[in-house]
């Protein structure tokens, strides 16, 4: 597999973790666990960026 492909099934496994173990999307939620979410999509967003700058050379 790709490692885009990898990275990106890591990504949705971390958000449906973070939905349903965690709670992220709840009427109550902290601002930790939201904070948490973004910087997971950060993590991610920055992941995708050096895997496509080196899947170029």
């Amino acid at each position: 597999m790709n490692k885009i492909t990898i990275a990106t099934i890591i990504y949705v496994l971390g958000i449906l973790i973070g939905a349903f173990f965690l709670d992220a999307w709840g009427a109550e939620t902290s601002f930790i666990k939201t904070v948490s979410i973004f910087v997971w999509t950060i993590i991610f967003l920055i992941a995708l960026f050096y895997l496509d700058k080196n899947e170029k050379k």
